[in-house]
């Protein structure tokens, strides 16, 4: 039996998403670089698999999906050697699923409001009225954490891996999360980044997002 394949980059926050449900669960994947530059993620072969042209992008034998939060439920529930990451009881089940909704709904459309502007409007500054909506993000999100440890609960879940890839990308080179004001969000974020996968998974990929991002910037 062939082993899942993941089409990515690991400059996208979705992508290291991932990357960190694929560390959590030990899984083996064979990883296919996208170069999204040369447009590698336009070509007829990859638009067979995936029309939306979107990172990542899993093949799993005959079974190709994409989003990652889709993917990284998937493999949670074919692969996870227990539900933990993404429960099966209903009612937090359906808490870990609004917070995907929040990354994929508010934070990361904001985010990319920003990216966008930068990346194909040739703007060369990070817009306040974009930021503003960011920062209004991370008010909603130290909400959310109060009396819990992590997003979803006192449980480490996929939900985390979803917000913690997005926020800390925009943390990182578009809004920085200030610790006076937003002291859940950084003990959240401490604890993700003591995870023993996280730098690899993840921050690695942060930094080239960083590094993409002051280029654009005046």
């Amino acid at each position: 039996m062939s082993k899942p394949k993941l089409y990515y980059n690991p400059v996208s926050p979705a992508v290291r998403s991932t990357l960190l449900v694929i560390a959590a669960l030990d899984l083996d994947v064979e990883l296919v670089t996208i170069n999204l530059m040369a447009g590698e993620h336009l070509t007829p072969q990859f638009l067979k698999k995936n029309p939306l042209h979107t990172l990542p992008t899993l093949e799993d034998g005959d079974f190709v999906i994409f989003d990652s939060h889709a993917i990284n439920a998937y493999l949670v529930g074919k692969y996870g050697k227990n539900d933990s990451l993404y429960p099966k009881d209903l009612q937090k089940r359906a808490v870990v699923d609004q917070r995907l909704h929040f990354d994929s709904g508010v934070l990361f459309p904001r985010m990319g409001a920003i990216v966008g502007a930068l990346l194909r409007q040739g703007v060369k500054v990070i817009e306040k009225d974009k930021a503003d909506l960011v920062a209004q993000a991370y008010q909603s999100l130290e909400t959310l954490l109060e009396g819990n440890t992590y997003v979803a609960g006192n449980e480490l879940t996929i939900a985390d891996f979803s917000i913690v890839a997005t926020l800390s990308s925009t943390n990182s080179a578009l809004v920085p999360v200030a610790s006076n004001t937003y002291p859940k969000i950084t003990a959240w974020l401490t604890r993700m980044q003591a995870l023993p996968y996280y730098n690899q998974a993840n921050q690695v990929g942060v930094d080239m997002f960083k590094g993409m991002i002051q280029s654009k910037l005046a």
